[in-house]
């Protein structure tokens, strides 16, 4: 019993996801006007029929009162959690009792996440926004809806299955030598090239990067480029799965049949399999993508209607030579600009194993120019709602003044020729008529004219970088031919290590390499906050690839209890608690999150903000918590570079706490040496 649905403030459905059997309940309460002779109203009539009260009850609260609530349970214990993102209001309820508040409100925050990948400035204008989730035509708006479904399933599955998903940190292969290859091939052959090329229409390769699974082999950015955040890789990533799934028990070869895969000895050997024949690379591009067992198997036809019309979503493989347009942040010496459109090339290279490629566009620095009056709008829209008189909120920084000039070349060398520019041009010229009018509602009238002025730069941006441009003569885009050539020279650099790192990507780093070294020890995950890194032992569960504790009851309660310590142990750190103890039976569990400066030298420990229980969930995701968390430690530390760390450990409750302890300091240490990961 799972739903998230995303609505207007008039109940409006602008997005829905449901499970089987939410969708069931819904449509059993409709069977009545069936017999009298009418059919089933459309599902999306039905859900915006049964949260109408709520979305009405919750706007009513926030317009009366000024306050709403977040989250309530009803009497069936079916938990709602609701949050307003302007005029948007998202809903996710679970009814099962696999997924408490926090779970829903992550739920939520990554889905809001996405559509700012997909959507980019134009979320900054509800109007907007409103009219891309849910388009006019309703083939486009199921295709739209079922790309959004898809993405927050892939994403539900890598956080039950995925370690660095549900950390929130990106995971690298080890093993050194290769990856040090690969990240030399990509800079001075593959991206050289590309930037090289005339047939790359415009565009410069900024990122390119090898993904083995949900893990990164290899990252390059060129010098031109800012860094990519974590929140955006593992956005990324999530596409990437959503576009070409792992099959694990399908793309990997049988664990058993390579060894010393680890890297964790001195030295690892590995004879690779023969290429495969013509006909070998059919057969495996013909399979099936993922074959995961089904949650549900009905029998009843009607709820068989409900799996085939909400849970298929068979959309047509993609085609890799279009890519995908994605809005990142970027980071310049002129400041921070979020949401800059890039565009994205997943071009896979075997089941499992992806090249991505990250590309800045012509036309970015249209984006920059809109993000900045944008941002001195917003900060002008503000200081009059706080009460400054018209005359002297324009002259805060920025000055009105200081954008004038800017803003008239901007409109300038968009054209007027353009629908969208002379829009802005209209409501541009009514905004500096009302600045220099003044008199009585002055401030009334300047905020309604502020809101104007965004959403026209909003659709500026719109036109620019969501409508299709170019003819289908000359695409904006990398040419296929290229992108070809792209996939060939990675194919081939990695043609014998493939095998290889499939397995690799599921034996990463084993627990018996630290055994000796750690009697007693289970598990651990420890992350980088810092770079958004984490390393922990693999713990993967399927027919074919077990863990080190098996297949059966043991290794699936072990990874039961990892993943609840995580949810635990964010628990306590938004209260503000930096290091939790727990004994749980035959277990003992550590977390610790510390501060080092560059040297590694440990710092003095801090208060911890505590945040309130509505608060955006711990995570890089969908909110950096550690970039604030980081910015807030580091006053006390300035002209320092502070890093960040969090470990979490899992032993045998029979091992002495004074030990674990002690484990838990040499294994901090351990795990970060130059010597040991050196690309970590």
């Amino acid at each position: 019993m799972k739903c998230l649905l995303i609505s207007s403030q008039s109940a409006e459905v602008l997005f829905h996801w449901t499970d089987p059997e939410f969708y069931q309940n819904v449509q059993a309460q409709y069977v009545s006007s069936q017999e009298d002779g009418h059919g089933l109203p459309a599902f999306e009539d039905s859900i915006s029929t049964l949260f109408a009260p709520i979305i009405i009850s919750c706007i009513t609260m926030v317009d009366r009162l000024g306050d709403s609530y977040t989250s309530f349970t009803t009497e069936n214990n079916h938990i709602y959690v609701l949050h307003q993102f302007d005029e948007c209001l998202y809903i996710a309820v679970n009814g099962d009792g696999e997924e408490g508040e926090g779970d829903l409100r992550r739920k939520i925050y990554v889905m809001k996440k996405m559509i700012e990948v997909m959507f980019g400035m134009v979320t900054l204008s509800s109007n907007l926004l409103k009219r891309e989730l849910r388009p006019q035509d309703t083939e486009q708006r199921a295709r739209l809806w079922e790309h959004l479904q898809s993405l927050l399933e892939t994403y539900s599955h890598l956080r039950e299955n995925d370690q660095s998903f549900l950390v929130e940190a990106v995971e690298r292969l080890i093993h050194p030598t290769l990856c040090e290859q690969c990240i030399e091939f990509l800079e001075r052959r593959l991206v050289q090239q590309l930037n090289s090329s005339v047939e790359r229409a415009g565009e410069e390769v900024l990122h390119a990067f090898i993904l083995v699974h949900t893990k990164l082999l290899a990252f390059y950015s060129s010098r031109n480029a800012s860094t990519l955040s974590t929140s955006d890789l593992l956005a990324l990533i999530i596409m990437s799965q959503n576009m070409y799934p792992s099959n694990t028990d399908q793309d990997d070869p049988n664990p058993e049949d390579i060894e010393s895969t680890s890297g964790s000895g001195p030295e690892s050997f590995y004879t690779p399999e023969p290429s495969p024949t013509d006909m070998d690379s059919r057969s495996s591009a013909d399979m099936p993508v993922r074959e995961s067992t089904p949650l549900f198997e009905f029998v009843d036809p009607d709820v068989q209607m409900a799996e085939d019309s909400l849970h298929t979503l068979e959309v047509p493989p993609p085609d890799p030579s279009t890519p995908r347009r994605v809005f990142l942040e970027v980071s310049l010496k002129d400041g921070l600009f979020p949401m800059m459109p890039h565009s994205m090339y997943c071009l896979p290279l075997w089941p499992g194993i992806t090249l991505v490629l990250l590309t800045k566009i012509p036309t970015s620095a249209v984006a920059m120019s809109v993000y900045t009056f944008l941002e001195a709008f917003a900060k002008l829209e503000k200081r009059l709602n706080e009460g400054q008189e018209g005359p002297a909120a324009t002259r805060g920084q920025p000055t009105i003044h200081d954008i004038r000039s800017k803003l008239d070349k901007f409109i300038k060398a968009l054209g007027a020729s353009e629908i969208q520019s002379a829009q802005l041009q209209n409501v541009w010229t009514d905004f500096k008529n009302r600045i220099g009018r003044g008199g009585p509602g002055f401030n009334r009238e300047l905020i309604h004219s502020c809101k104007n002025m965004k959403t026209q730069l909003c659709g500026v941006y719109r036109q620019c970088f969501l409508i299709e441009s170019g003819t289908a003569d000359s695409p904006r885009r990398l040419s296929p031919g290229l992108q070809e050539r792209a996939q060939t020279m990675v194919q081939d650099k990695l043609m014998d290590w493939k095998d290889f790192l499939l397995v690799k990507s599921k034996r990463n780093i084993t627990m018996v390499s630290y055994l000796e070294d750690f009697p007693g020890l289970i598990h651990f995950i420890c992350v980088d906050r810092s770079t958004g890194q984490m390393i922990a032992p693999s713990l993967n569960i399927t027919e074919r690839n077990v863990s080190e504790l098996g297949k059966g009851p043991l290794a699936q309660f072990i990874k039961s209890k990892v993943w609840s310590l995580v949810s635990t142990t964010r628990r306590y750190l938004q209260k503000g608690y930096s290091t939790v103890t727990l004994r749980d039976g035959d277990f003992y569990f550590c977390y610790f999150l510390w501060f080092e400066n560059e040297t590694g030298y440990k710092l003095e420990a801090g208060d911890i903000p505590v945040l309130p229980d509505d608060s955006a969930p711990i995570g890089m995701l969908a909110w950096d918590y550690y970039r604030k968390l980081l910015r807030y430690y580091s006053k006390n530390h300035q002209g320092e570079v502070v890093k960040c760390y969090e470990l979490l450990t899992v032993h045998l409750g029979v091992i002495p706490t004074e030990v674990i302890l002690q484990h838990c300091r040499q294994l901090a240490s351990k795990l970060w040496e130059p010597s040991r990961n050196p690309l970590l």
